[in-house]
């Protein structure tokens, strides 16, 4: 699969204050990449079709059509395309955000605020109604539910070994203390590492990384059973019991509503 990079590599400079920050949708092709770059502004970024990877220098967010990502100005970051992407983007002004600007964030899409996205980049849409319906969204932002699943990159080196090792094979499971022996540390050093820099344990961290890998392959079409055995799940059941648990829905849900939307995209 190709990968294509676009976008531009620098800073995108805040518009002047008398009008709108950037609004937009685009169409992307599935692998796509759009380069590193950040913004003099904040952007909510949202997926009403597909999948979108959002990485950044403190680790990697998913959207996609029931969650949005929120990257405040100033960030780095790039973006991995997975599956055919229906992309919004919306920039609030720095001076007013509606939501916190500590870091990038994943906010919960209700169908509301899935309109609301959708609407605000509709193309060529007027400045008048442009701002009542920022100030709408902006609202209903401010009552969104912050979602917990993020990847956050690692800065201690035997910690990011130890994370590389686990990413590359999901598949195949592996304790504590087998994989302090593959990064040649005390299992007590890793389990403090990922404590100290994640805030959580390893088989919480392992948790999340299956659930986010396994949103990127129910995307792409993968079937349940198979999302289950490639990202390390002994049983469907198990995978099923844990990714509802984790995103509110089962992974067939999920699917469904993924493919779903892709194919009212297509229409």
């Amino acid at each position: 699969m190709s990968h294509n990079s676009r976008g531009p590599t620098a800073a995108t400079p805040l518009p002047p204050a008398t009008t709108l920050p950037p609004t937009g949708a685009h169409d992307h092709a599935p692998g796509e990449v759009i380069g590193r770059h950040r913004h003099d502004y904040h952007q909510l970024i949202y997926v009403s079709t597909g999948v979108l990877a959002v990485q950044t220098e403190a680790g990697a967010w998913v959207a996609s059509g029931d969650r949005a990502v929120w990257n405040p100005a100033h960030i780095w970051h790039e973006h991995r395309v997975y599956g055919h992407s229906s992309v919004h983007t919306v920039g609030f002004p720095v001076a007013d955000p509606p939501l916190p600007v500590e870091g990038p964030t994943i906010l919960a899409v209700d169908g509301l605020l899935r309109e609301l996205l959708i609407a605000c980049t509709e193309p060529g849409l007027p400045e008048p109604e442009s701002r009542r319906l920022r100030a709408v969204l902006a609202d209903r932002l401010r009552r969104a539910h912050i979602q917990p699943l993020a990847l956050p990159t690692a800065r201690d080196p035997r910690l990011a070994h130890a994370c590389r090792l686990v990413l590359a094979d999901l598949g195949t499971p592996r304790t504590m203390a087998a994989l302090a022996r593959r990064v040649g540390v005390g299992e007590r050093t890793l389990t403090r590492l990922f404590r100290a820099e994640f805030g959580m344990t390893y088989p919480q961290w392992r948790t999340n990384t299956r659930v986010f890998h396994a949103m990127i392959q129910l995307a792409e079409g993968a079937s349940v059973t198979a999302t289950a055995r490639r990202c390390g799940w002994a049983t469907t059941s198990a995978f099923i019991d844990t990714f509802a648990r984790t995103m509110g829905q089962t992974p067939g849900a999920y699917r469904s509503a993924a493919h779903l939307r892709a194919g009212a995209a297509a229409c």
